[in-house]
């Protein structure tokens, strides 16, 4: 039985890619942060109980603790890592530049080393998938791809190439199975509530419950390259499947603007955007990014890696998984009287 390790597993990919892995026969480990308040909800569907027999263990473990990271991987000596940890919003990651880099530059190179210690001490292969990001281009020109200049924007997209840079000196100084996926973005409907596709969706849910009035929103026409996670970790699944590590675009190829989405949205709802979105400043970044638009010609190509979700069935799966937890809302409000 093939053994895995995720960093971030109980963020929305590496939920997505746990569910990937155990259907697929694989014994599945994952770090969580130590809290105060339980944060598995998104793997509640594949948790049990810890003293149970299972495929899924988890661990508490911090990214930017060395010594934590290489014992963890030390003792499971996996086929397979996937770091997906991460600081990841990229409006946060200019309020929080300092922590932002520690956890995705600083706890990006402590995975590498503990992996690169663990296969020289173990005598162990293991796979490494480094969870790169299309913000690293930021305004160069679309489309995207493997060869396009990096351009960063953000201080979460500098520190997502410097892991991109450290991963490719560790496959070429150490010889390791190193990959990184520069994924576009990608959704769902466990996609994090501060995030504009997710905040979009639940906000037009509310709205039309009758549960939230306006919606706040900074720029609408950045564009995006939107596709659905759950296609996206299986792209990150057949980068460790090569016989030689590479990297890889993961793209639908197709973009769209903040607005477009708001409209497919709230015209699914049939409800009309105008009446309710308000422009905040507060939104905008300091510095925007303008238009990604990926070019995955090489993950067609050599993974055999196709998108299958286009964006207006992910927006019909978002809004109906919305809806949902609105009517929830709307019976508690009524039941508390309130």
């Amino acid at each position: 039985m093939k053994k895995a390790f995720i960093t971030g597993i109980t963020g929305q990919d590496g939920s997505y890619l746990a569910e990937l892995l155990l259907k697929k026969g694989y014994e599945v480990h994952g770090i969580i942060r130590r809290s105060s308040s339980f944060n598995t909800g998104r793997l509640d569907s594949l948790y049990t109980d810890p003293h149970e027999s299972t495929n899924l263990k988890l661990y508490h473990g911090d990214l930017t603790d060395y010594e934590s990271m290489y014992g963890i991987i030390y003792e499971l000596a996996p086929d397979e890592v996937y770091n997906l940890a991460a600081q990841s919003h990229v409006g946060v990651s200019f309020k929080q530049p300092i922590y932002t880099n520690m956890v995705n530059t600083t706890g990006t190179l402590n995975v590498l080393e503990a992996v690169r210690n663990v296969v020289k001490y173990k005598n162990k292969d293991i796979k490494y998938y480094q969870a790169s990001s299309s913000e690293m281009f930021g305004n160069s020109d679309p489309k995207q791809n493997e060869d396009t200049r990096f351009d960063p924007r953000s201080p979460y997209a500098c520190s997502k190439v410097y892991g991109f840079y450290q991963t490719v000196d560790y496959r070429k100084s150490y010889d390791m199975f190193a990959c990184n996926g520069i994924l576009f973005n990608h959704e769902s409907e466990r996609r994090g509530e501060t995030f504009v596709t997710r905040k979009i969706t639940m906000a037009a849910a509310r709205i039309k419950q009758g549960l939230q009035q306006n919606l706040f929103l900074g720029n609408l026409s950045a564009k995006r390259d939107w596709g659905y996670a759950p296609d996206y970790v299986e792209a990150m699944w057949l980068m460790l499947q090569q016989d030689e590590p590479s990297d890889y675009v993961i793209s639908t190829g197709i973009s769209y603007s903040v607005q477009q989405f708001l409209e497919m949205v709230f015209a699914h709802l049939n409800l009309d955007w105008n009446k309710y979105v308000r422009i905040d400043e507060k939104y905008f970044r300091p510095n925007e990014v303008n238009y990604l638009e990926g070019d995955n010609s090489k993950a067609m190509k050599e993974l055999n890696w196709t998108p299958k979700t286009d964006i207006y069935k992910m927006v019909t799966i978002m809004c109906n998984h919305d809806m949902k937890l609105a009517e929830k809302e709307l019976i508690l409000k009524n039941q508390n009287g309130v």
